[in-house]
């Protein structure tokens, strides 16, 4: 017996979201160091950068996470069925 879609639900659709939080965590670093001199040495580690790249990460999630909860139809949407119980779904 097949079940019967009992409509659909709009989510947003979290596999898309990987880019847009990889472009804003660019550009928050972008603003955050565009007044740094450039550094060339492949070999060195700088952590003051690693710090910022951390903290721009964190600043991107929290902005996402913000415009999520409150319009979350700005994203990529998918549709999930949602199904209607029959008669064999239904407990007795």
């Amino acid at each position: 017996m097949a079940l019967e879609v009992g409509g659909y639900t709009e989510r947003p659709d979290w596999p898309k979201l990987g880019p847009s939080l990889l472009i804003a965590t660019c550009l928050i670093l972008a603003i955050r160091t565009a007044k740094r001199p450039p550094l060339f040495d492949k070999s060195t580690a700088d952590p003051e950068l690693d710090r910022e790249i951390d903290y721009a990460v964190h600043l991107a999630r929290r902005v996402l996470s913000a415009l999520l909860s409150k319009s979350e139809s700005i994203f990529p949407q998918k549709r999930e069925a949602w199904y209607q119980p029959s008669g064999e779904d239904v407990p007795k």
